[in-house]
C-alpha cells in the first residue's frame, strides 16, 4: 500500500542531542532537527488532516524551516505537489531516521478553471519514497543539494517524542 501525503559523519563532528519535540511561538509544534550537520526547526506534521494540506498554498519557506512528516508505521509513501506555489525537497526517512529517498519536486500548473478535484490529483506527479518510510521532510526547494544531504545520512531527532503525537 502507498500512503499519498503531501547526516553528520561521526567520525569528523559529534552528533547534537535531540531536542524534545516543543509548541513553537506561533502556534504549531515545532521539532529541532539536525540535517547534515545544521540544526533546522520544522513544523511536526502528525496527523491526516495536517499531512493532506501539507506546504500547501505557501508562498515561502524561510531558510532553516519546514516540516516534519510523521506516520504511524513505516510503509511505502508517495507526496504530490497539491496547491504548492514554490518548488521543495523532500526526504523520506525509515522508522530509525536514514534517508531512503530525496525528491526535488517542481511547482504544478494550478487546479483548471472546469478540472474535477479527481482529474487534477490524478494529473499531479507522485514522488515515491523507494522503500518503506515513516518520516518526511519537506524544506525549500534546492536545501538538500546546498546542504549534501544523501540518501543512507541519519537525521537526528527526537523520534519517540514525534511518535506520541502522531495520529
Amino acid at each position: 500500500m502507498i500512503t499519498f501525503g503531501t547526516g553528520c559523519d561521526e567520525a569528523q563532528e559529534p552528533r547534537p542531542a535531540p531536542a524534545a519535540v516543543r509548541p513553537a511561538p506561533e502556534g504549531p509544534l515545532s521539532v529541532s532537527v539536525g540535517l547534515a550537520g545544521e540544526r533546522w526547526h520544522l513544523e511536526l506534521v502528525a496527523d491526516a488532516p495536517s499531512r493532506h494540506l501539507g506546504m500547501g498554498h505557501r508562498k515561502r519557506i524561510p531558510k532553516g524551516t519546514g516540516m516534519l512528516f510523521s506516520f504511524l508505521r513505516a510503509e511505502p509513501l508517495a507526496f504530490v505537489m497539491r496547491d504548492c506555489l514554490v518548488p521543495i525537497d523532500i526526504a523520506y526517512l525509515d522508522s530509525q531516521g536514514r534517508v531512503v529517498a530525496i525528491h526535488t519536486m517542481a511547482v504544478e500548473p494550478p487546479r483548471r478553471r472546469g478540472e474535477s478535484l479527481i482529474d487534477y490529483e490524478e494529473r499531479l506527479p507522485g514522488y515515491t519514497s523507494d522503500a518503506p518510510a515513516q518520516f518526511a521532510i519537506e524544506v525549500a526547494g534546492g536545501s538538500f543539494a546546498a546542504l549534501g544531504l544523501a540518501v543512507g545520512d541519519v537525521v537526528e531527532f527526537d523520534r519517540a517524542a514525534v511518535l506520541k503525537r502522531t495520529r
